[in-house]
């Protein structure tokens, strides 16, 4: 499905509120596509760069997002004026009763903008009740703790384990943060830069920064993706593909304003490595990988990796704006190569209720029994937010 970009939208008419712990008050605001987003992108956009400031919150990333796979059930949600809000989210149904941030998984947080370190509870209290009946559980997605550290589990907020995430930052010389790398990074890089030398591969890493260079680039993607198991299985980014279409509004949209990076890293005349990158203020989001699964023996991203790395810390050095480099991913042993630095990302969950989750607790243990007397069932490694 092709995202909606309308030039005269029509504003949706706000369902009725309440008013919020905060004494302030919930608008809610029917999102049956992303035309209906629009109206509201600047002050989102504005809240967005003063309690965040990250590039897929905001509505160039959010609003193509809600194109191709939002439902028409989605709902913006501003906490008092809604021409400069306290906060804000986008949140969806999510079962009987229950509601939750707006999640689709090509975006790394959950769609909730509220001030750093500031208590979500009382926040999603007021959201809570402005929701239609019965809405009797709120569940707040992939939450930062950079912005948002966990609060402690209470008779109706309930915190959950999701990822540790990594970033790198962007201080001091290339030289120095390469010597702080494992041993075994730095000679392995060596041992196969020298296996292409030996070939006669020559190699380059290329950044595109145009609209016009995105959909070549995103059909370069597509093609070493399906290089390996997501080509099996039909994930692939490809033209036709929701995900295809979804990227291609995203990343035009942020290289118009200058603000996506491309980048490209070359064997000869073949593209066997590229990561897609959009960026912030003082920092620079890995959204995508992907390699040649042929070329795998050479680690050909990670090659392109280290010197990624180089230019952008020689840029930082040379009184450029991006600081951080971050991965928002759950933190994976090649990441370990990189940085030594990670932090939790997690869910969390208030009921309208206290005996709300006594009762989804019941309500489990009586579904759960008579599989576990004929087969044990599988531990969970995460639980989603309700």
């Amino acid at each position: 499905m092709t995202p909606t970009t309308p030039t005269t939208p029509t504003p949706q008419k706000p369902l009725p509120t309440v008013t919020s712990s905060t004494s302030l008050r919930w608008t809610l605001i029917p999102l049956p596509d992303a035309a209906a987003f629009a109206p509201h992108a600047a002050a989102w956009d504005a809240l967005q760069a003063r309690v965040a400031g990250l590039p897929f919150l905001e509505s160039a990333f959010l609003a193509p997002l809600l194109g191709v796979f939002g439902t028409g059930r989605e709902r913006l949600a501003l906490l008092g004026d809604p021409k400069a809000p306290h906060a804000a989210a986008i949140v969806t149904p999510a079962g009987t009763a229950q509601w939750t941030t707006f999640q689709p998984s090509q975006l790394p947080l959950g769609a909730w903008l509220s001030a750093g370190g500031e208590a979500l509870e009382p926040l999603a209290d007021g959201l809570l009740r402005a929701l239609p009946l019965p809405a009797l559980a709120l569940g707040l997605t992939q939450i930062d703790s950079l912005f948002h550290p966990r609060a402690a589990d209470n008779t109706r907020w309930r915190g959950q384990d999701y990822i540790d995430t990594a970033w790198v930052d962007l201080t001091g010389d290339f030289e120095t943060y390469w010597e702080t790398r494992g041993k075994n990074l730095r000679t392995n890089l060596k041992k196969q830069q020298k296996k292409l030398d030996t070939a006669g591969t020559v190699t380059r890493l290329e950044c595109l920064t145009r609209p016009e260079d995105v959909a070549p680039a995103l059909t370069d993607y597509g093609r070493l993706e399906a290089s390996g198991w997501k080509g099996s299985e039909g994930t692939a980014i490809a033209p036709g593909h929701p995900q295809y279409e979804f990227y291609r509004a995203m990343l035009e949209a942020f290289a118009r304003a200058g603000r996506v990076r491309l980048y490209q890293y070359w064997f000869d005349d073949a593209v066997v490595a590229m990561d897609l990158c959009i960026e912030s203020g003082g920092k620079i989001v890995i959204l995508k990988t992907a390699y040649d699964e042929a070329h795998k023996a050479v680690s050909p991203s990670t090659l392109m990796r280290q010197l990624q790395f180089q230019q952008l810390f020689d840029a930082a050095a040379a009184g450029g704006p991006i600081r951080r480099i971050e991965f928002y991913g759950k933190v994976m042993e090649w990441h370990t190569r990189w940085t030594a630095e990670a932090r939790p990302v997690y869910h969390a969950t208030l009921y309208r209720w206290r005996w709300v989750p006594a009762l989804k607790r019941l309500l489990r243990r009586g579904e759960a029994e008579p599989a576990a007397k004929t087969e044990e069932a599988p531990a969970k490694t995460e639980e989603a937010p309700a």
